[in-house]
């Protein structure tokens, strides 16, 4: 069974679609679809659609883009939901360095603070890192954390090894799917299969074959495939094998979402 592990099905893009999409990827083989809140005004929206979906698994966090708007109340809001509501992780958190006009001094103090209030809740993070990873790695060493996984992982072996060691899963999706993309290709290769997990963050990062168009979690077979194809395994080695490295990453998924 496929797990997305990254998929905002709460985005407005999904509006009037949402319920068609999660057939036509339930029919695709999507068994479980992890669901990342990106801010406080997103935390209803998201643990809303898990308590009526049982396929559905919420994350509560604020992105990094998000913080510059936030404030200390929502760090309270988030930690009372956290209380109330069964997550599979504290995310979407982290850092972006690619943004240059983000204040980032704002961005770490988040950063921070979700890091301690994972520590809290002993919950794994997701991990939001572009342009970011040593700074990342940097914060998870003096903050340490149940693991979690590196979403949309676009870092170096080194780094990537780093995360590993730290017992983070790395999330791998659409940029596979571009053959110019060789880094992206490369570790996905070469990477040890049970350190990757597969996401398509729809409705953004849209594949090769869907430029133009919003993503949707329908095509994380079609990233099963890729994958199978680059490693040369049978695809249904590369599904069982990542929805256990899923299950591993987010131990709230449990047996519920794995394969009768």
């Amino acid at each position: 069974m496929l797990i997305d592990t990254h998929i905002h099905l709460d985005a407005a893009e999904f509006d009037g679609s949402r319920d068609s999409v999660l057939i036509d990827a339930r029919a695709a083989g999507v068994g479980a679809f992890v669901v990342p809140a990106v801010d406080r005004e997103s935390f209803h929206r998201v643990t809303a659609l898990a308590a009526a979906n049982r396929d559905i698994y919420p994350a509560l966090g604020i992105h990094p883009l998000f913080t510059a708007a936030a404030t200390q109340d929502d760090l309270e809001v988030l930690e009372h939901e956290l209380g109330r509501t069964k997550c599979v992780a504290v995310g979407e958190i982290g850092l972006d360095h690619f943004v240059e006009e983000a204040d980032r001094e704002q961005q770490l103090r988040f950063f921070v603070a979700q890091l301690c209030i994972a520590q809290r809740f002993q919950l794994p993070v997701i991990l939001h890192l572009r342009r970011a990873q040593d700074a990342v790695l940097k914060q998870l060493r003096q903050h340490a954390v149940c693991g979690g996984i590196a979403h949309a992982f676009n870092g170096s072996r080194q780094q990537a090894d780093a995360f590993i060691k730290l017992g983070f899963k790395l999330g791998f999706g659409g940029a596979m799917s571009f053959e110019g993309s060789q880094r992206i290709r490369r570790l996905a290769t070469e990477l040890p299969l049970d350190s990757i997990v597969l996401e398509t963050d729809a409705p953004d990062m849209a594949p090769a074959w869907g430029q133009g168009r919003s993503n949707v979690p329908a095509n994380i077979a079609r990233y099963a495939r890729i994958l199978a194809e680059l490693r040369g395994l049978p695809v249904e080695e590369v599904i069982r094998v990542t929805g256990a490295n899923a299950r591993t990453a987010l131990p709230g998924l449990g047996a519920s979402s794995a394969t009768p």
